[in-house]
């Protein structure tokens, strides 16, 4: 299991035993887990993520691939947007959503109030200026 994969567990296995709350750098932050299939594996994955909730619509979040600044998206972008369906854990519920991406003006609405409610995203977009723009995705319950 390589680190990643080990981090992610022990997030994962906090949420599912804390009703959807972790500690550490995420006390307080809104986590959901996501379950998606690898496009190219076929393997059933989990990732943790942090969201924002859709102000008008509460069967809505939108989640950041950030890669916390990496110069490539992380692999669930590309599962989610090759799939346009996933599962979601959000506290004790369990369900399934709809993918699409979120660009133009929109996109930059939803990541700057992400990077005003948590500062680290507004770092990430600086890491990654001029080599990619991190997209944004709309999970919405089906």
């Amino acid at each position: 299991m390589t680190d990643a994969n080990d981090w992610n567990t022990k997030i994962i296995d906090e949420f599912r035993a804390n009703d959807g709350k972790v500690g550490g750098n995420f006390e307080g932050a809104p986590m959901v887990l996501v379950h998606h299939v690898g496009r190219k594996s076929g393997k059933q994955n989990v990732t943790p993520m942090m969201y924002l909730p859709d102000d008008e619509d509460p069967g809505t979040v939108y989640v950041f691939a950030s890669k916390a600044g990496a110069p490539t998206n992380p692999a669930w972008y590309y599962n989610l947007v090759s799939a346009g369906e996933a599962r979601v854990e959000m506290g004790t519920d369990v369900f399934d959503v709809v993918v699409t991406e979120i660009t133009g003006d929109e996109r930059d609405r939803k990541y700057s109030e992400q990077a005003r409610r948590y500062p680290g995203f507004a770092g990430y977009e600086k890491k990654v200026a001029g080599i990619r723009t991190i997209p944004v995705l709309a999970l919405r319950r089906r």
